[in-house]
């Protein structure tokens, strides 16, 4: 998989490309991540990226000719399956959305800033707008670091035990994961639960549905209580 990142602060996304699981897929060349400056198709001395809005207002917004020439460059090279704006108004990311994407051989994410960026970007370049949560964030690189993460790690071969990403959380028909122990089995007087024990694997299994079952249970009558 291929993703490019427009950012006007790219290096907010250094440690997330370059540690852990997601530098792995990429020394394993099952992804490649390429984060694009703004600044670099930048007009003027100062490389300015941003202005303030049409009708007044707070805030500044993405201008258009940086981002138009980073993507223009970009699909002159190559064709995209889907190019990404991240933004509030987007469809909420989920488990489904990210397998989905998993499955893509290449993807832009366009990170705004700010107050968002310039309407006619979207308008001539985007397929899809994708929101990781009802807050506001200072850019979009944060949510650009979610989104890679949650797709990258469902790539085959990227993480070492193929069943992983299969039993996480939200794959699972409960939608959420089992309580986990390791070693010892015992500590401060509190023990690890006897079937994870006795390598009877049809029970544990058994016992790891309900567990899941049981903290779907628990969320969903909490958000019941809040509403």
């Amino acid at each position: 998989m291929r993703i490019d990142v427009l950012s006007a602060v790219p290096a907010l996304l250094d440690s997330t490309i370059n540690e852990s699981i997601i530098k792995r897929a990429r020394s394993r060349n099952l992804a490649e991540i390429n984060v694009h400056n703004l600044r670099d198709y930048a007009d003027g001395k100062y490389r300015q990226v941003d202005d303030s809005p049409f009708g007044g207002g707070a805030g500044m917004v993405l201008k258009p000719e940086p981002i138009f020439r980073c993507m223009q460059k970009l699909l002159g090279e190559r064709e995209y399956d889907e190019v990404i704006y991240l933004t509030p108004q987007g469809v909420k990311l989920n488990q489904k959305k990210a397998n989905v994407l998993s499955l893509k051989s290449s993807l832009i994410i366009i990170c705004g800033h700010y107050k968002g960026i310039d309407q006619r970007v979207i308008e001539k370049f985007v397929t899809e707008e994708i929101s990781i949560g009802d807050y506001v964030l200072t850019g979009g690189e944060t949510a650009a670091a979610v989104l890679i993460d949650a797709v990258v790690r469902l790539i085959p071969g990227v993480l070492n035990d193929s069943e992983s990403a299969l039993t996480d959380s939200f794959q699972t028909e409960s939608g959420f994961d089992s309580p986990v122990y390791t070693r010892p089995a015992e500590y401060e007087g509190m023990k690890v639960p006897e079937v994870l024990l006795n390598g009877n694997h049809k029970d544990i299994a058994r016992w790891r549905g309900q567990e899941g079952l049981k903290k779907y249970n628990k969320v969903k009558k909490k958000k019941s209580n809040n509403k």
